[in-house]
């Protein structure tokens, strides 16, 4: 009896270390392939993270894509693609051309100096006003503020001839005219923000969904293809009465005072 419990217990403990011994191999062998799993993933996780990069850099940005897409243009515009900008009366034989840039300094000035003396003139009816307007500082100083404003100006014509003209004045109003090295106008919600400045944009839905989506943008290229290619327009701002370049006034006396020198006003 002792010699054949004694046998079998040697049997039963062989037994239990082979069991264990292959039970160990079992957990070795699923260890082995949940690092290889999650090594396989990583791989493909960066793989993939590159492969993305990679498309993503390949991507056009949103101003090449506006380059190719159609032109929208906005209502009170005319001529091709829209480019004509001219409010006033339609039968005043006077028309004062203004060129600028939306992130100028130079243009905030002239805006802030004599901006309402040359709105009250088309107003009174003595000239029309007609603007050009370029997007050269995006790349003067990088960035894309310069097509974003002017692509919202665009918004904001689409609305009325009084909306682009208070919006314009609001970009450039020492409040929100942005320094030369700073790119507000880039952001939407900032430009959507000045617009809320202004009585005839306040809350206008329609102003705010083209910002946002930038329905003008191809029309804003074109507009700026336009600044180009106007003669005699080195910088901005320029200002040309009845197709004639003036030094840029520095009062509302200086303004009257070129005005009359131009024939414009008795």
């Amino acid at each position: 009896m002792s010699k054949r419990n004694s046998q079998a217990a040697k049997s039963a403990a062989r037994e239990r270390i082979r069991a264990q011994q292959e039970a160990e191999r079992k957990r070795e062998k699923r260890k082995r392939a949940t690092i290889v799993g999650v090594s396989i993933v990583a791989v493909l996780a960066i793989a993939g993270g590159v492969g993305y990069a990679v498309m993503q850099s390949n991507a056009p940005s949103k101003w090449e894509e506006a380059a190719d897409a159609k032109v929208v243009t906005p209502a009170n515009s005319s001529g091709k693609d829209g480019t004509t900008v001219t409010i006033g009366e339609s039968d005043t034989k006077n028309t004062v051309h203004l060129y600028e840039d939306p992130r100028c300094p130079g243009c905030a000035a002239m805006e802030q100096s004599i901006g309402s003396a040359i709105d009250k003139g088309m107003k009174d009816g003595d000239y029309k006003l007609s603007f050009t307007i370029g997007t050269f500082l995006d790349n003067n100083l990088s960035g894309e503020g310069s097509r974003n404003a002017l692509s919202a100006l665009g918004a904001a014509l689409d609305v009325s001839p009084e909306a682009f003209l208070e919006y314009k004045t609001a970009l450039y109003s020492s409040k929100f005219h942005p320094s030369e090295s700073t790119d507000d106008f880039a952001k939407d919600d900032y430009l959507i923000k000045v617009a809320n400045s202004v009585d005839t944009l306040k809350g206008n839905k329609k102003f705010k969904s083209a910002v946002e989506k930038g329905t003008f943008d191809p029309w804003a290229l074109k507009m700026s293809d336009s600044f180009q290619s106007a003669k005699g327009v080195e910088s901005t701002p320029t200002i040309k009465v009845n197709g004639k370049v003036i030094e840029t006034p520095k009062t509302p006396d200086d303004w009257k005072a070129a005005l009359k020198k131009a024939g414009v006003t008795k």
